[in-house]
């Protein structure tokens, strides 16, 4: 990853990190999990979770800020 700009804990042993990288000449916002291996002292990235083309920055963004009126009505905000 070029540049890591958010890390959430998702539960005990992985977290979610948001950033920005690079594939191929293609650059990436990339939303992962990464985990703690068993004895392991460094967290790994896992498959688990999306690399999207930059250029698609406005529609993730117009999907995130519809998402929270939804969960607002369903009680889950």
């Amino acid at each position: 990853m070029i540049k890591t700009v958010k890390v959430f804990e998702k539960n005990k042993f992985q977290e979610i990190r948001v950033g920005v990288s690079e594939y191929e000449g293609n650059d990436l916002i990339d939303i992962r999990t990464w985990s703690l291996p068993k004895g392991a002292e460094e967290k790994v990235p896992t498959s688990k979770g999306v690399s999207i083309n930059v250029k698609l920055y406005p529609q993730l963004k117009e999907a995130i800020l519809a998402l929270e009126p939804e969960l607002k009505e369903n009680n889950l905000l």
